[in-house]
């Protein structure tokens, strides 16, 4: 029987993968990953060669699990995700509660996180946070309004760049505008940014901004924080 290696890897430096990662990715003969293009790419800037890519993402999931576990029951396969840790707000952990109800050995080899990352860097409280994924395309505020049950913590959400002025928007009407917030904005590339300070004035360095492009986290805290 193989092993399923859970792999986490750069979510936008390449440079930020670890040595054991690698090794990993060098070993098995073949990988599941988001985008077989993107993979590539890492793949190639480490001269890793000869590897069968197999595409794995949502929805096509359902019909890739099975062909993965029979892969599994004979050899080591690796699994990844575009960016960052497999499995968070994506279908990576289908695979791996399919392994683990078959009694497949799992393994996680830890790394890069945009969660982590951003949550880091806004300054913000990080003892205690909540992870909420993608911020829902309908519902939001009342989305919002349910967050206000949790108490005491940092929030930490993705949101794409064409709907996080209306996100922000609705965020202001819920929690007033001295909320304190921060945008962590292509994490670990070349234009890495964060935008930190109350809600009101993020809000307004944005609009100044017009379009907004590149891969956005949003931390925010509901207490003002000293």
């Amino acid at each position: 029987m193989g092993k399923l290696y859970v792999v986490a890897t750069p979510i936008g430096n390449l440079q930020d993968i670890t040595l054991r990662a690698l090794e990993v990715l060098r070993s098995v003969n073949f990988i599941a990953c988001e985008d077989t293009r993107r993979t590539s790419i890492l793949l190639q800037h480490y001269g890793i060669k000869d590897k069968k890519l197999l595409s794995y993402y949502e929805p096509k999931e359902s019909v890739q699990v099975p062909k993965i576990i029979k892969l599994l029951e004979k050899e080591d396969v690796a699994l990844v995700t575009d960016a960052g840790t497999p499995a968070i707000s994506d279908p990576g952990y289908k695979l791996i509660r399919a392994c683990i109800d078959k009694g497949i050995p799992v393994e996680v080899i830890p790394g890069p996180s945009a969660v982590l990352t951003a949550l880091v860097g806004s300054g913000l409280p990080t003892d205690r946070f909540t992870f909420v994924g993608f911020l829902p395309r309908k519902g939001l505020q009342g989305f919002f309004e349910d967050l206000k049950k949790c108490e005491d913590t940092t929030f930490v959400a993705f949101e794409s760049p064409n709907r996080v002025l209306k996100s922000l928007e609705v965020m202001k009407e819920v929690y007033g505008p001295d909320t304190t917030v921060c945008i962590a904005r292509e994490l670990t590339k070349l234009h890495e940014e964060y935008l930190r300070g109350r809600l009101v004035e993020v809000l307004e360095e944005l609009n100044k901004r017009g379009e907004i492009k590149g891969e956005l986290v949003i931390v925010w805290r509901l207490a003002p924080q000293d």
